[in-house]
């Protein structure tokens, strides 16, 4: 008997992902992707979003559950989107509601994108993961989950673990410190002070990928924005970890290729806040699915 198959939708600030998953290999296939500013602007994102899953599923008519993953909260019954600060067009949208009433017979999931990248780690993780563990991802923002007893903490409402919107430095909450964006403003602000070598340009013009490369070539400025954001980033973590008193900590999303420079100054704050007994038995994993969570997330939300 041939292993089911879900269609994964990892939507974000920056793109939306989707395609085919076999729920035993974790295989994609049909893969596609959109950037999600064009959708924003047209003014009727999820009729943009039907019209790709519609291409979908008419290529793949046996599939009869999707689920998608959404960069926010989402209300108590997990059908409508309430608060998505990166496209908030969707807030107060009946999503799956208006879904399941386009594509009669198939069954919709939502989630918050973190939670659901979550679970793909759980479920199609290279390596086989504690039953209680949390999860952040790095990418336009900051998101959170906790997977406790091999299940989703959601908290009194729904919308538990959301680290990017605590309180850090400067007055702000962590992912105005260290979001996509404000990283590079960090990055850029830094190198307008910086006098020693470096490769980075002084034009205002750094990207993520040039901050990882000098950072592999141990450009010093470039590793001193990470120490920085491990620095910021270790701080909130320690909220969390003597709150939920979880000792396995997984780091994914599209900027955790930065982890083995963001690493060191973590440990030190962890160190620095933590008990003993939270401190002594703690690990720290970069997550394995990379840029795939989002969407084997998604799909393992139809499990």
């Amino acid at each position: 008997m041939a292993a089911a198959e879900y269609l994964g939708i990892d939507i974000g600030g920056t793109n939306v992902k989707m395609g085919i998953v076999n729920s035993e290999t974790g295989q994609i296939s049909n893969f596609y992707s959109h950037d999600t500013v064009s959708w924003r602007k047209s003014g009727h994102f999820e009729d943009r979003l039907a019209e790709a899953i519609a291409l979908q599923l008419l290529d793949h008519k046996h599939i009869k559950k999707v689920g998608i993953g959404l960069p926010g909260m989402i209300d108590s019954t997990r059908r409508t989107p309430i608060e998505i600060t990166a496209i908030p067009e969707l807030d107060r949208v009946p999503l799956v509601d208006l879904l399941e009433k386009k594509f009669v017979g198939v069954n919709f999931y939502l989630e918050n994108d973190a939670n659901a990248a979550a679970l793909g780690e759980f479920y199609f993780g290279e390596e086989r993961i504690d039953e209680s563990y949390i999860f952040i991802t790095l990418g336009t923002g900051v998101g959170g989950a906790a997977i406790i007893g091999k299940k989703v903490f959601t908290g009194g409402r729904g919308n538990a673990m959301e680290p990017g919107h605590t309180p850090s430095a400067n007055g702000k909450v962590l992912e105005r410190n260290i979001g996509k964006n404000e990283l590079l403003d960090l990055a850029n602000n830094m190198r307008k002070e910086y006098t020693g070598e470096t490769q980075l340009p002084d034009d205002g013009s750094i990207s993520t990928t040039g901050l990882v490369a000098a950072a592999a070539d141990n450009d010093k400025l470039a590793l001193q924005v990470f120490e920085r954001v491990g620095e910021l980033l270790g701080e909130n973590l320690c909220h969390l970890v003597a709150i939920l008193d979880i000792n396995l900590i997984l780091i994914g999303g599209g900027l955790s290729a930065s982890f083995d420079y963001i690493l060191p100054s973590m440990k030190r704050k962890l160190n620095q806040w933590l008990t003993k007994y939270h401190a002594s038995d703690l690990t720290i994993k970069r997550a394995t699915l990379g840029n795939d969570a989002g969407l084997l997330g998604a799909a393992s939300l139809c499990f």
